[in-house]
């Protein structure tokens, strides 16, 4: 990589967008490792976000597969120079840091490694994270002494300018993940609010109607029969205001989280709400049209509570598949089945046009696949954006 300023300017903005695009704390932790090894031509990078208790939060790597990370073992330790980034204001440029006295060692299965940058990301006066950069990649063969060019003061510059936007990034994102749990919280409370005026009352009235039919079995069976009716239609009223109210907070769930995760929250859900088993696995999926997944999650929805409300199915498929370029829902229950035709006929649609107009109306198609006795397998496909 050559460090004429262009180059390094070009390099540097593109670090610094790559850190703006993100988000999630995880992530904003990723690319700042990354850009900061691609940025300074080195064959190692890491970040520390150091715990109250002596330790790292969050380390994350670069430069290092998964299996060498594994291989060496927990997270470090907040001593030797990894203590100085934390506790310094200043950057650390090392040709060797295994000759640094405060060099401590590492791991036997960790890479070896000789010149070293480190520098803090401070956010104001607070250190909120450690950069560490390792083994310069040289642009000439190495001397015959075996010795490595090390990092240059123009590296230091630069890693200083992506630590100070790197302190932003990881800020802003902060700031985001508390603001997401703030609005969930907040969604909570307003789902708890709403299903006690819209439930409480019905169940109240349940509750009564219950009374009064026991009251009435053994001296007027006749009118404790019609009571133990209202108590029915009043049941399915509370589960129709319930299942509407959570069905409620999806899009808000659909735009924070994306589809599979939002989807995957919903079944778990109901896998725990009802005695049938509910499953979920989702392959190969990527970003799709807001719409798209929209329609999506709702002829999923619409399609569980068929299965957990009309099928008496005691297993429940969910699969979400990448296709071409779109994407393939489906849903598998081992119900009783039915007759397509035989229930259009009778005006009983099971929610199935609705259904149909959702994926129309994205573009895409649904398929039902059922039949008595065989269970049921709701299909919609949607092109890709």
């Amino acid at each position: 990589m050559s460090h004429r300023p262009g180059s390094g300017l070009a390099a540097v903005s593109s670090a610094l967008l790559a850190m703006s695009r993100r988000l999630e704390v995880r992530d904003v932790l990723k690319t700042i490792v990354a850009s900061a090894r691609e940025l300074l031509d080195a064959e190692y990078a890491a970040l520390g976000v150091p715990d109250d208790h002596g330790g790292f939060a969050q380390f994350v790597v670069d430069g290092i597969s998964d299996e060498e990370w594994r291989a060496i073992g927990p997270l470090p330790r907040q001593h030797g120079i990894l203590a100085a980034m934390l506790h310094e204001e200043k950057a650390e440029r090392l040709a060797d840091v295994r000759k640094d006295p405060r060099f401590e060692g590492w791991p036997s299965a960790h890479p070896e490694m000789s010149d070293f940058l480190g520098l803090p990301v401070r956010d104001g006066d607070e250190t909120i994270a450690a950069l560490f950069l390792a083994n310069k990649r040289c642009p000439r063969p190495e001397s015959a002494r075996g010795e490595r060019c090390g990092f240059t003061e123009e590296d230091e510059e630069l890693l200083g300018i992506l630590a100070q936007h790197a302190a932003i990034a990881l800020t802003n994102a902060r700031l985001y993940e508390r603001s997401r749990e703030l609005t969930i919280a907040e969604e909570r409370s307003r789902l708890a609010h709403e299903l006690h005026d819209a439930v409480s009352q019905k169940l109240f009235s349940l509750r009564l109607t219950a009374q009064a039919a026991a009251a009435l079995v053994d001296r007027d069976p006749a009118r404790a029969k019609g009571e133990l009716q209202q108590v029915a239609a009043l049941a399915a009223e509370a589960a129709d205001e319930l299942r509407a109210a959570v069905v409620e907070l999806r899009p808000a769930a659909l735009d924070e989280d994306g589809l599979v995760h939002t989807l995957r929250n919903h079944i778990q859900v109901l896998d725990r709400a009802h005695s049938a088993k509910v499953t979920f696995d989702a392959c190969g999926i990527r970003a799709l049209p807001a719409a798209q997944e929209e329609a999506l999650l709702r002829v999923a929805q619409e399609a569980l509570h068929n299965a957990l409300r009309h099928s008496g199915a005691d297993r429940i498929e969910v699969a979400l598949a990448r296709r071409d370029q779109g994407a393939v829902l489906s849903v598998t229950d081992n119900g009783t089945g039915f007759e397509p035709r035989t229930v259009r006929r009778a005006g009983r649609h099971l929610g199935l046009v609705s259904m149909r107009d959702r994926a129309s109306g994205v573009g895409g198609r649904l398929r039902v696949k059922s039949a008595p006795g065989q269970g049921t397998t709701i299909e919609m496909e949607v092109p890709g954006g």
